[in-house]
C-alpha cells in the first residue's frame, strides 16, 4: 500500500504536529485513484501510525443486516476468531456506533463491553464515522500496553474520523455519480438500438442482451404478455438456460411474474431457490437460485411484457438498479408496441394488396359469368328440350343424368350470384342427409379417382346425420378437398371419409373428416392455408379452401386443418345439425 503524502514541515515530534500531519494525509486520499477498499486501507494506515498502534480495523455500518462487517485491518486484528459482523450495540465498536461517540478503554480486560479479538491487546479507541446524522462504520484501535492510548488521543481521533467520514462519502459520491453517468450512457445506446429493430425476434433478442450489458452478473429474460388468452409468452433470455420441457405459453395462475401484471410495479423475489418451480412454470431452468426481481413493461397502462433480472446469488436490488430496470423496460415497451404497429401496418398493406386482387377478380369474375350465361343456358335448353333420355331404374346412367340436371342448375345459380355480388339465398338452404351429400360429390369423382388409382372410403356415422344447407355449395366444399387430396398423391393412394356427431359440442354439430395419405402441407403454409391466394401449387389459384371456409361460415360452420405430416393430411369440417 502507498504511504500517505507527507504533511507540512512540522515538528513531528509533536502532538498537534502528529494531528495535522495525518488530517493532511486523510484529506489528500480524496483526490487519489483507486478502489473504495484501497481508500480503507489507507486510512486506517493513516491512523495506525498517528497513534502508534498494533493493531487497528474499519468495520463498516451494513443498514440491510443492522451489523458492522470489517472492510479493513492491519496487525493481526480479527484473526483470532473475533466476529467479522458485529451487532451494533456489542462490544466496544458497537458500542460506539449505536451511541455515535468516540470511547476509550484503557484496560480492556477490565471493561465487561470489549469482546476479545486478539489476546495481546490491553488498550482500545474507536471513533465513528459520521456522515452528518448517517452512521458509515467505526474506526478501531489497539494497543498491546496498558494506557497505550491517552485521554487527549480521544478527540485527536474524533477529528480524523470526520475527516474520514467527509472523504469516504466523497468518494462515493464520485463514485455514485460516475455508475450514473454509465447507466446513463447505457440507456442511451440501449434505447437506439432498440428503436433501429422492428422485427419482433431482432427485438426481444437486443432487448435481453442488451438488459445483460448493465447487469452483467446477471441472467435477463423478456416475457410477453397476452390479455386476451390470459397468458405469459417466453420471448427471449440471455445469460440462462429456458427448461426444455416447460411450454413456451404459460397461463398466468402458473406464472410467479403474475403478481408483476396484477400489481403493475416491479417485484423483488430475495431466493428464487424457495420457491416451488413444479408450480411455477415460467422461470428458467438456469439460473435456479439467487434473487429475482420482475420489473412490468407498460405502455399507455397495458402491461405489455416482463422484464426479469435473475442475480444468480443472494442480491438486494437498490433503489438504482430498480430506477435503472424501470427506466429500461419503460423503453422496451415503447420498442415493442412500435414493434407491433410496424407489423400492423404491413398486414394492413397486405390486406389492401388482397383487396384489391379480389376486386380485380370480383370485376373478371362477372364479365366471365356474363359471357358464360348465354351459352349456359342454350346448352340447359337442349339438354333438357331434346337431350333427355329415361334411362330404366337401376342403370348408373338414370343417376348420371339426375346429377346433370343438378349441375346445371347450380352453375346458372353460381352464374347468377356472381354477376349479383351476392351469396346464395338462405331460402334455397333445405335439409339434408350428410350421407347422401357425401355419396353425390363421390359420384362426380368416380371416374377421375379411378384413372388415378385413388380409393375412397367412407365410413358412415352410427345413425344419420342431417344438416341444413345449400347442397351444391356444401358439395363444393367436399368436392374441393378431395381433389386436393388427390393432387397430393399423384403416385395414388387412400382417401378415407368419417362422418359423425361432434361430442365437443355436446353433439348438436357433425363433423366430416377428410383424411388422404399424401406428403402433407408445407410447414411453411400450415398457419395460412385458408387466406386467399395462397397456393403450394405453381398452377393453384388460392381460392379454394378460402371459399370453402367462407361457404362453411355462412353455413354457421367451419373447416380445420386436423393434423398433418409425411404420413397424410385429415382436414375436419363441422356444421350444426338440422333440428
Amino acid at each position: 500500500m502507498p504511504e500517505p503524502a507527507a504533511g507540512p514541515a512540522v515538528d513531528s515530534g509533536s502532538l498537534d504536529a502528529r494531528r495535522l500531519i495525518a488530517l493532511h494525509a486523510i484529506a489528500t486520499l480524496a483526490g487519489r485513484e483507486g478502489s473504495p477498499e484501497a481508500l480503507l486501507q489507507s486510512v486506517l494506515d493513516v491512523c495506525v501510525r498517528s497513534f502508534a498502534a498494533d493493531a487497528g480495523s474499519i468495520a463498516l455500518f451494513n443498514p440491510e443486516t443492522a451489523t458492522l462487517e470489517i472492510a479493513a485491518q492491519r496487525g493481526d486484528f480479527g484473526k483470532a476468531g473475533g466476529p467479522y459482523a458485529l451487532p451494533t450495540g456489542h462490544g466496544v465498536t458497537g458500542w460506539c456506533a449505536q451511541n455515535r461517540r468516540p470511547l476509550l478503554v484503557p484496560e480492556i480486560r477490565a471493561e465487561p463491553r470489549y469482546i476479545a479479538a486478539r489476546p495481546q491487546a490491553r488498550c482500545e479507541l474507536a471513533a465513528p464515522l459520521l456522515d452528518g446524522d448517517s452512521l458509515i462504520g467505526v474506526i478501531d484501535l489497539e494497543s498491546d500496553r496498558p494506557g497505550g492510548f491517552q485521554s487527549e488521543d480521544l478527540p485527536r481521533l474524533e477529528e480524523l474520523a470526520a475527516e474520514a467520514a467527509r472523504v469516504l462519502a466523497l468518494r462515493w459520491r464520485q463514485g455514485h455519480l460516475e455508475a450514473k453517468a454509465r447507466q446513463l450512457e447505457s440507456l442511451i445506446a440501449a434505447g437506439q438500438s432498440l428503436v433501429a429493430r422492428l422485427e419482433p425476434g431482432d427485438l426481444f433478442h437486443a432487448f435481453t442482451r442488451e438488459a445483460r450489458q448493465m447487469f452483467p452478473d446477471s441472467a435477463c429474460a423478456l416475457y410477453l404478455h397476452d390479455p386476451a388468452l390470459g397468458v405469459l409468452r417466453r420471448a427471449s433470455l440471455e445469460g440462462g438456460v429456458w427448461d426444455p420441457a416447460a411450454p413456451a405459453e404459460v397461463p398466468l395462475k402458473d406464472c410467479l411474474c403474475a403478481t408483476v401484471i396484477q400489481t403493475r410495479r416491479a417485484v423483488w423475489f430475495p431466493e428464487v431457490a424457495d420457491l416451488d418451480h413444479a408450480e411455477l412454470r415460467d422461470l428458467p431452468r438456469e439460473p435456479a437460485r439467487g434473487s429475482l426481481l420482475a420489473t412490468p413493461l407498460t405502455f399507455e397502462g397495458e402491461v405489455v411484457g416482463v422484464m426479469a433480472v435473475f442475480s444468480g446469488r443472494l442480491h438486494r436490488f437498490d433503489n438504482d438498479e430498480k430506477r435503472l430496470c424501470a427506466a429500461f423496460a419503460t423503453l422496451g415497451a415503447v420498442a415493442v408496441q412500435n414493434a407491433r404497429l410496424y407489423s400492423r401496418v404491413f398486414q394492413t398493406e397486405d390486406a389492401l394488396r388482397r383487396n384489391e386482387r379480389l376486386t380485380t377478380l370480383g370485376l373478371l369474375a362477372a364479365e366471365i359469368a356474363h359471357e358464360i350465361r348465354n351459352p349456359l343456358t342454350v346448352i340447359k335448353l337442349l339438354y333438357q328440350g331434346s337431350l333427355r333420355i329415361d334411362y330404366p331404374e337401376g342403370d348408373p346412367r338414370r343417376t348420371d343424368q339426375r346429377v346433370i340436371d343438378e349441375k346445371l342448375v347450380q352453375l346458372e345459380a353460381i352464374v347468377t350470384r356472381v354477376l349479383g355480388f351476392a351469396q346464395a339465398p338462405t331460402n334455397l338452404h333445405s335439409r339434408w342427409s350428410l350421407g347422401d351429400v357425401v355419396a353425390d360429390t363421390l359420384a362426380l369423382v368416380r371416374l377421375k379417382f379411378a384413372q388415378q388409382k385413388v380409393s375412397v372410403e367412407y365410413l358412415a356415422p352410427p345413425r344419420p346425420l342431417f344438416v341444413e344447407g345449400h347442397k351444391g355449395q356444401l358439395q363444393q366444399v367436399l368436392l374441393n378437398l378431395l381433389l386436393n387430396s388427390a393432387q397430393a398423391m399423384p403416385a395414388g393412394g387412400r382417401i378415407t371419409l368419417r362422418a359423425d356427431a361432434d361430442p365437443a359440442v355436446s353433439a348438436s354439430a357433425a363433423t366430416l373428416d377428410v383424411e388422404d395419405t399424401g406428403g402433407g402441407v408445407p410447414e411453411a403454409l400450415r398457419a395460412r392455408i385458408f387466406d386467399s391466394f395462397l397456393s403450394g401449387r405453381p398452377d393453384g389459384t388460392g381460392l379454394g379452401l378460402a371459399i370453402a371456409k367462407r361457404i362453411l361460415r355462412s353455413h354457421h360452420g367451419d373447416i380445420n386443418l386436423l393434423r398433418t405430416g409425411p404420413e397424410g393430411t385429415t382436414m375436419r369440417i363441422r356444421l350444426p345439425l338440422a333440428p
